[in-house]
C-alpha cells in the first residue's frame, strides 16, 4: 500500500480548501425525509363490502404516499352475525378471510403488495395481517 500522498491529491485538497464550495450535508437529506411508520387500520364494524372499498381505497393512498408496511385489523369472526344467516358461509363471510382473498383476487391491488403476512400477537395476532407495499414507481 502507497502511503505517500500524490502531489495531484496535495494539489486537489488545496484548491478545495481555499474555494468556498460546500459540500452536501449528508445528515441534513436524512432528517428531511419522512419515516413513514406502519399504518394501522381497524375493520370491526364494517359491512363485507364497506371493509373491500375501505381497503382498497387505503392500499392505493398508503401506496401513493410511500407507506411500506399496513396493519390491517379484521377480528378473529367470534362475534361474527354470520351463523344466524344459513345462505352465508360461516367463513368465507368472515373479514378475516375475506378481505385478504379480496385483495389475492385483484391484479391492480397486488402489483402495489410484495407480501401479505399474518400480524404478530402485539399487532392483533390472528385477528389482524400485514401488507407490506412496493416502493412505487415513477412512469
Amino acid at each position: 500500500m502507497n502511503r505517500k500522498i500524490s502531489d495531484k491529491d496535495k494539489k486537489d485538497w488545496k484548491n478545495f480548501l481555499s474555494s468556498d464550495e460546500k459540500l452536501p450535508n449528508k445528515d441534513e437529506k436524512l432528517s428531511n425525509k419522512k419515516i413513514l411508520s406502519p399504518k394501522s387500520f381497524d375493520l370491526h364494524g364494517y359491512s363485507l363490502d364497506e371493509a373491500n372499498n375501505k381497503i382498497n381505497d387505503l392500499i392505493k393512498d398508503s401506496y401513493e404516499k410511500g407507506v411500506k408496511k399496513l396493519i390491517i385489523v379484521t377480528g378473529k369472526g367470534l362475534h361474527s352475525q354470520n351463523e344466524k344467516d344459513p345462505y352465508i358461509s360461516k367463513n368465507l363471510g368472515i373479514l378475516k378471510y375475506s378481505v385478504p382473498e379480496y385483495i389475492k383476487n385483484s391484479n391492480e391491488l397486488m402489483s402495489m403488495i410484495s407480501q401479505i403476512k399474518e400480524a404478530e400477537s402485539k399487532d392483533g395476532g390472528s385477528g389482524a395481517f400485514y401488507l407490506y407495499l412496493k416502493k412505487k414507481t415513477i412512469k
